[in-house]
């Protein structure tokens, strides 16, 4: 078992949601679905038999949803990032995630969930981490005018001289 695993909360779709996050990504499953008994339905104010929890994996990284109620919703101060090789991963991901969502700006989506999510290239890191504050900065000013981001431009920026 992984240290931490990210628990994500639901009103009711955490078994829907596991199973989109699984047809989404490849090398990912449902581990385990556990149901409410009669004690803790009561006190979640879910029904008895209903999904409690659902474990999943997602590319080897196990996540736990669990359907907790309409008391707590996902913000953008959580989020996961999704590292891209090629152009096509990032069009992939940003399609199926943001289907029935909400596309933002920088690579940003929420999912028909409400689940933020940052799909970026993988050379992101490098073309804005460096020592060349010029370089970092010219990819910054392009990347901020995208929703979807454009690996080629992004690339572009950081070689201009």
């Amino acid at each position: 078992m992984q240290k931490i695993t990210p628990f994500l909360w639901f009103d009711t779709q955490a078994e829907e949601a596991a199973n989109f996050y699984v047809s989404v990504f490849k090398d990912s499953k449902i581990d385990a679905v556990t149901r409410y008994p009669a004690s803790g339905a009561e006190a979640s104010g879910q029904p008895e038999g209903s999904v409690m929890t659902v474990v999943f994996k997602i590319n080897g990284q196990d996540f736990v949803a669990i359907n907790g109620g309409a008391a707590f919703h996902f913000t953008e101060a959580v989020s996961f990032v999704v590292n891209c090789d090629t152009q096509a991963e990032i069009d992939y991901f940003w399609e199926k995630l943001s289907d029935g969502g909400e596309k933002s700006v920088c690579g940003w989506l929420k999912d028909k969930y409400g689940l933020s999510w940052q799909i970026t290239p993988t050379a992101m890191e490098e073309w804005i981490g460096g020592d060349d504050a010029a370089q970092t900065e010219r990819v910054m000013k392009v990347m901020m005018q995208m929703t979807k981001l454009d690996m080629a431009a992004l690339k572009q920026a950081y070689d201009q001289e």
